[in-house]
C-alpha cells in the first residue's frame, strides 16, 4: 500500500493549519492507546479454528448462508465477498445478506426463496435487539423451524453477540446454538477482525491472508496520523466532504462500508468531514460536473490499482485505459481546486485489503481525537431509534 498526500495536495495545503495538528501527534497517540474501545488494535484471534470448523460443517449441509446485520455487523464481511466473489461464475458458496431493510417486498421474496433451499443462519448482534435485525431474525427462525428439527436447529444456527449478556446470549444457553462473541472492547465499525466478518468470510477469502494484512496495515501509524493530519487541516480550510472513489464496481461496498467507518466516528457535536462515494466511470458521467466546477467543498481519495486482470479490446488493454482516465481525472479536479489523496495497492487480495482496512481504523480514529470527539461512539444514531420506538406503539 503506498499512499500519496504531497503530489496532489501541497498547493491546497496551509503549512502552518498542518503543523499545528502534527504537534498534536503524541497526545492523540496517547489517546488512542488509553482508550477502553481500542481492542482491534490487538485482537484475539483465537477462535479462528473455531471459525474454520464450523464453516466446514455448514458446508456438509447447506446450500448458501443467511447473514443477518446491519450496519458494522454486515458491511465489513459484505463489503469483501462483494470484491472477491467472481461477477458472473456461480460455482462459489453463496452468501445472502439480510436484516438491512423493512421493505416488505424484499422479506417475503426472501422467505420464499429460503422456503426452497436448506441453509444455515449467521445472526450478528451485539446487544441482540436491533429492530431490524430481530424482526428478520424472527421472520426466517419460523421459516426454519418448519424446516428443520429442534436438533437440526442446532447445526443450522450460528449466533454472534455479546460475550455474556443480551436476548441472543440468552437463547444460546437455552437452545444450544453454535455462537461467537464480540468482544466489549471493540465497537461495530471497528470489527472486521471479529468472528461477526471472519466467519462469513470464511466461505469466500481465505481469512489469515486478510488477518496477515489486518496486522501490518496496524502498524503504519505515521502515515495514518499524517493522512488524519491533513484531512483535519482540509476541513479548516473549507474542505468539509471527503469523496472516496474506486475505478472497480465491485468496490462499492467498500466504500459504503469506509462511509460508515468515518461518519459514525466523526460526525458529531456539529463536526466531521462528511463522506461520500463514486464509482468511475460511471459517476463521472452524473456527478463529475459537480466536482470539476460546482462548490469547492470537496476533497477526494483515490483507489489505485497496479494490476488487475488482462482483458484486451481492439488491441488495447482495458486496465491501462481505466489507469489513463484515472489520473487524467485526477489531473482535472486538481487543476478545478480539489485536492486528491491517492492510495496505490499492487493488487486486489483479501492481504492487501485487509492492510487498507486496519489502516483507515487508524485514520478514523486519528481523526476523531482531531476533533476533540469520542471517536469510538454514537450517540446520534439512538435519537431515530427512540423516535421509530415510540411511534411503533400507535402500529
Amino acid at each position: 500500500m503506498k499512499l500519496d498526500i504531497t503530489t496532489h495536495m501541497n498547493s491546497f495545503l496551509d503549512s502552518k493549519v498542518v503543523e499545528k495538528y502534527q504537534k498534536r501527534k503524541n497526545e492523540v497517540y496517547q489517546q488512542l492507546d488509553q482508550a477502553y474501545m481500542n481492542g482491534w488494535l490487538h485482537p484475539d484471534l483465537s477462535y479462528v479454528d473455531d471459525i474454520i470448523r464450523v464453516r466446514d460443517k455448514v458446508l456438509k449441509h447447506s446450500q448458501c448462508l443467511v447473514v443477518v446485520g446491519i450496519g458494522g455487523s454486515f458491511l465489513g464481511c459484505c463489503a469483501f465477498y462483494e470484491m472477491f466473489t467472481p461477477y458472473f461464475k456461480n460455482n462459489h458458496f453463496p452468501i445472502i445478506f439480510a436484516g438491512t431493510t423493512l421493505s416488505s417486498r424484499y422479506m417475503k421474496e426472501l422467505l420464499e426463496y429460503l422456503e426452497t433451499v436448506d441453509f444455515s443462519l449467521n445472526v450478528i448482534s451485539k446487544s441482540g435487539t436491533t429492530m431490524e435485525t430481530s424482526l428478520t431474525y424472527s421472520a426466517i427462525k419460523r421459516v426454519m423451524e418448519k424446516k428443520y428439527s429442534k436438533e437440526e436447529l442446532k447445526d443450522h444456527i450460528i449466533i454472534t453477540t455479546d460475550p455474556v449478556k443480551g436476548t441472543l446470549r440468552e437463547e444460546i444457553n437455552c437452545e444450544g446454538y453454535e455462537s461467537f462473541e464480540i468482544p466489549d472492547n471493540i465497537g461495530g465499525r471497528y470489527s472486521l477482525l471479529t468472528a461477526a466478518h471472519l466467519f462469513p468470510l470464511s466461505f469466500c477469502i481465505d481469512i489469515n491472508e486478510l488477518i496477515e494484512g489486518y496486522q501490518e496495515g496496524i502498524q503504519k501509524r505515521e502515515d495514518a496520523y499524517s493522512y488524519a493530519a491533513v484531512r483535519r487541516s482540509l476541513f479548516d480550510q473549507g474542505k468539509v466532504v471527503e469523496n472516496f472513489i474506486s475505478y472497480e464496481n465491485n468496490w462499492y461496498y467498500y466504500l459504503e462500508w469506509l462511509k460508515q467507518l468515518f461518519g459514525e466516528t466523526e460526525g458529531k457535536e456539529g463536526k466531521g468531514i462528511l463522506p461520500i462515494s463514486m464509482i468511475h466511470t460511471r459517476d463521472l458521467h452524473s456527478l463529475g460536473q459537480f466536482i470539476q466546477e460546482g462548490n469547492k467543498i470537496v476533497f477526494e481519495t483515490f483507489f489505485k490499482i497496479r494490476h488487475m486482470s488482462d482483458c484486451v479490446i481492439d488491441g488495447k488493454d482495458l486496465h491501462q485505459m481505466n489507469r489513463v482516465v484515472e489520473d487524467s481525472v485526477i489531473t482535472a479536479h486538481v487543476s478545478g481546486g480539489v485536492p486528491c489523496i491517492t492510495i496505490e495497492l499492487d493488487e486486489v487480495t483479501p492481504k492487501t485489503i485487509g492492510e487498507v482496512s486496519s489502516f483507515y481504523f487508524l485514520v478514523a480514529a486519528f481523526s476523531g481525537f482531531l476533533f476533540d470527539i469520542d471517536p469510538f461512539n454514537q450517540p446520534g444514531v439512538e435519537v431515530y431509534k427512540k423516535e421509530v420506538k415510540t411511534r411503533l406503539k400507535d402500529i
